[in-house]
């Protein structure tokens, strides 16, 4: 199927996709390219950046559309509400439990800032850019775009387009430690867009963060040492998303440029090998263990920018530079 990709609502009810399985092995899934589409006129949205499941199943979608920033959805994908105009740079969502209460983590790359709130927005801590850090002499040399929430509530966000640190702070927003930044070696980032806490191990949670442009996803402790190094050539990733014992990733796109509209979606399994990429090429390992690059194969997807993964195991796919589509699911078969 090579077919250009058609832009805006015409993509969208693009008939060779409509009902098609896509995956490889375990994870198999049907397309539904209607989920939560939405009258633009009045729930407009530019990039679809990242989305998250709350304790109450509803599904939270990121725009830095500042119309409505936060758009709340069933999974059915109908409407539950809309809030947040004050976030033009709107990129990474993060909820984390605390006390029996959900709390989001805004990334915001144009405010320099990340931003906690409540599930319905209100705002209860703002992350400002780290001078303290003495690694930043100016604001607009920081540009968070993830967070990653620890269990005793330690907040680690990675400076994805900025300076390439990985800032951790305790939970009362203040500075522990820097990590990371733009250097030689693994140790060091080159568009660390991503960061999450992966609790495969019980009791030993670690740091998963991307390294988009080396095509790489790096394990670090909590205290910043660097643990493995999982290659993943032809995938320029976006976060990784821990779910069960998989980890799932939106990869942007699978060759340069990053508007090349050739994204699809990257699942780890348990081992950290590839076990699907739908709308991507089949996994195959050589005899020692090395990932044959990965490509898209249908272009069902653009920019895939993140991945949710609900009670289900559905995808959500939001993606970046779409023509301002809305999400595509994904449902497991």
């Amino acid at each position: 199927m090579g077919a250009a990709l058609l832009p805006g609502a015409a993509w969208r009810d693009w008939q060779p996709f409509r009902e098609l399985i896509i995956g490889h092995n375990s994870h198999r899934y049907r397309i539904d390219l209607n989920w939560g589409a939405l009258n633009a006129q009045y729930y407009p949205v530019n990039d679809c950046h990242e989305m998250v499941q709350d304790s109450k199943g509803r599904i939270l979608l990121l725009t830095n559309h500042t119309r409505n920033n936060v758009i709340v959805y069933d999974k059915s994908g109908r409407l539950l509400e809309v809030w947040g105009t004050e976030y033009p740079g709107a990129h990474g969502l993060t909820l984390n439990r605390e006390n029996g209460e959900d709390f989001l983590y805004i990334s915001d790359n144009s405010r320099h800032e990340v931003i906690k709130t409540t599930i319905d927005g209100k705002v209860v801590l703002v992350l400002p850019w780290p001078a303290e850090s003495g690694k930043y002499e100016r604001a607009d040399q920081y540009i968070p775009t993830e967070t990653a929430i620890a269990p005793n509530g330690d907040i680690f966000v990675a400076d994805g387009y900025g300076l390439q640190y990985i800032l951790h702070y305790n939970a009362k927003g203040e500075l522990l430690h820097v990590f990371g930044g733009r250097g030689e070696g693994d140790q060091f980032f080159d568009n660390a867009h991503g960061i999450c806490l992966d609790t495969r191990e019980a009791g030993s949670p670690t740091l998963l963060i991307t390294a988009r442009m080396q095509n790489k996803l790096k394990r670090f402790s909590l205290g910043g040492e660097l643990m493995e190094v999982i290659p993943l050539p032809g995938a320029y990733i976006c976060r990784p998303v821990v779910h069960g014992k998989h980890v799932y990733l939106a990869t942007l796109v699978s060759q340069l440029p990053m508007n090349s509209g050739t994204g699809f979606v990257t699942i780890l399994g348990p081992d950290n090998k590839v076990v699907s990429a739908p709308g991507g090429s089949a996994p195959e390992y050589d005899n020692k263990g090395k990932l044959s690059p990965l490509h898209q194969v249908l272009k069902i997807f653009q920019h895939p920018h993140d991945v949710c993964v609900d009670d289900e195991e559905n995808l959500y796919v939001a993606q970046w530079n779409s023509g301002k589509t809305y999400p595509i699911k994904l449902e497991r078969v």
